[in-house]
């Protein structure tokens, strides 16, 4: 049965007390004060959870650090930025592909065009959604449209620039079954299921990086497939699966591979590694032996 939420809210300085009765070791109080007042308990505490002894009592394990804690929120915070510049440009391919090849097999307002959907009501919606979008935005060259032409809609090279990732994820999700759809995943080296789903986990971890969430070592509520033959080099299947950063990682290079093939992502988050030696690449799905996984060999 639930209950109601009876706890109220402390004093940063309880705050502390708080910290130090269930066994955290604060080796700069002010700094951890400063901290609590800028980042917040609530956030913070999902990076010192790992740290606890007793989970149900919130009793921290011996030698429990608050700069340990703190040590990985940097860490996550890091590893967020440098992903969501990398998503970017897997955003902007997959806005490229799909408005080109889209256009070119069947004209170029064909996200208005029913019959190409799988579901009505999902259609609709996204619609309504782009129609949101394309109202709301003060693009310049949405604005020069709308004041020349009486159109609806842009053409599709012109709305997916405005369209969210969300939106345009949900529209490839919904394409019928065909060439057109298969085209647009093997552009990517990937089945259209697969890609479908790799789109409609990459619009959640960017989500989870827009707003500041922790990642780290988060289980995804999302559950990208594995290909079973990808076209390019990719990882084996984890024995941890597809739900935890590891897998995400693996599938923004393998993407990266094709978009941008001179990347230096893999260097950069090794690099980002060497300088949080203390993080648990485990924590993250990694397994012993992902170095000589050859997607993750640096060039």
């Amino acid at each position: 049965m639930k209950i109601s939420y009876s706890k109220q809210l402390i004093s940063f300085t309880d705050q502390i007390t708080l910290l130090k009765q269930r066994g955290m070791v604060l080796g700069n109080e002010t700094k951890a004060l400063h901290l609590l007042q800028n980042i917040s308990y609530y956030r913070l505490s999902g990076y010192w959870y790992p740290l606890l002894a007793d989970k149900q009592r919130h009793i921290f394990k011996p030698g429990s650090t608050f700069e340990a804690a703190y040590n990985i929120y940097k860490f996550d915070s890091e590893l967020r930025k440098l992903i969501i510049a990398e998503l970017e440009k897997i955003e902007v391919a997959v806005r490229t592909q799909t408005a080109y090849i889209l256009s070119t097999q069947y004209h170029a307002h064909w996200f208005e065009d029913s019959s190409l959907f799988s579901n009505p009501v999902r259609h609709t919606k996204v619609l309504a959604k782009i129609e949101e979008e394309y109202n709301r935005s003060d693009e310049e060259f949405i604005t020069a449209f709308k004041a020349k032409y009486s159109d609806h809609f842009p053409p599709s090279w012109m709305t997916m620039e405005i369209a969210s990732f969300g939106t345009l994820s949900i529209l490839y999700g919904n394409l019928q079954p065909g060439r057109a759809k298969r085209s647009i995943a093997a552009y990517f080296g990937l089945p259209d299921t697969v890609f479908a789903s790799w789109l409609h986990c990459i619009v959640y971890v960017r989500n989870i990086c827009a707003h500041h969430s922790r990642l780290w070592n988060r289980i995804l509520s999302i559950r990208p497939l594995m290909p079973r033959s990808p076209r390019n080099t990719f990882i084996a299947l984890p024995a941890s699966g597809t739900q935890q950063t590891y897998f995400v990682l693996s599938m923004i290079i393998y993407l990266l591979n094709t978009v941008n093939p001179n990347h230096s992502f893999i260097s950069r988050f090794k690099e980002l590694l060497n300088r949080y030696p203390s993080i648990d690449v485990r924590a993250m799905g990694f397994p012993i032996n992902w170095e000589n996984e050859k997607l993750w060999e640096s060039v």
